[in-house]
């Protein structure tokens, strides 16, 4: 079964792509949420003509995402948790990082990150999404609080 998607759907595509998925997966979930329409003649020269149109500003936004992605190899991050040693009391999570960010005057969304959890004090990489074509790994350090 093949359908448009109509907005970006982890681990399947990007908005505006063209996919084909199982019919049960396309009819039961993606349609009925709204993540995307069947991908009928008509439809695809709609979609055609507005990716198109769509060239011309998609030029800007992956120029202005790296540019992002170029502020943001050069922060230094270092994550302040409580510890014991090196193990951390919790963890450190997308969540954590990405708040980290705002405090740095960068609005971006945890979904958009992937680091996984992290329990013990050191250096780590996490992989940020800012665009399609745009991925930018950013190191961040995991400090132990002072007492």
């Amino acid at each position: 079964m093949e359908l448009i998607l109509k907005q970006d759907v982890q681990n399947l595509g990007f908005k505006d792509d063209v996919v084909s998925v199982k019919p049960g997966y396309g009819r039961n979930f993606l349609i009925p949420q709204g993540f995307a329409i069947l991908a009928t003649p008509s439809a695809k020269k709609v979609l055609a003509e507005n990716l198109k149109q769509k060239a011309h500003k998609e030029a800007k936004i992956v120029a202005d995402a790296k540019s992002l992605a170029e502020a943001l190899k050069a922060l230094e991050i270092k994550i302040t948790a409580k510890a014991g040693g090196e193990k951390l009391f919790g963890s450190v999570t997308n969540a954590d990082i990405a708040e980290v960010l705002e405090k740095n005057g960068h609005a971006i969304d945890r979904k958009f990150i992937t680091s996984g959890i992290v329990k013990r004090t050191g250096k780590y990489n996490a992989s940020i999404r800012l665009h399609r074509d745009v991925i930018v790994e950013l190191a961040y350090e995991i400090v132990a609080e002072k007492a």
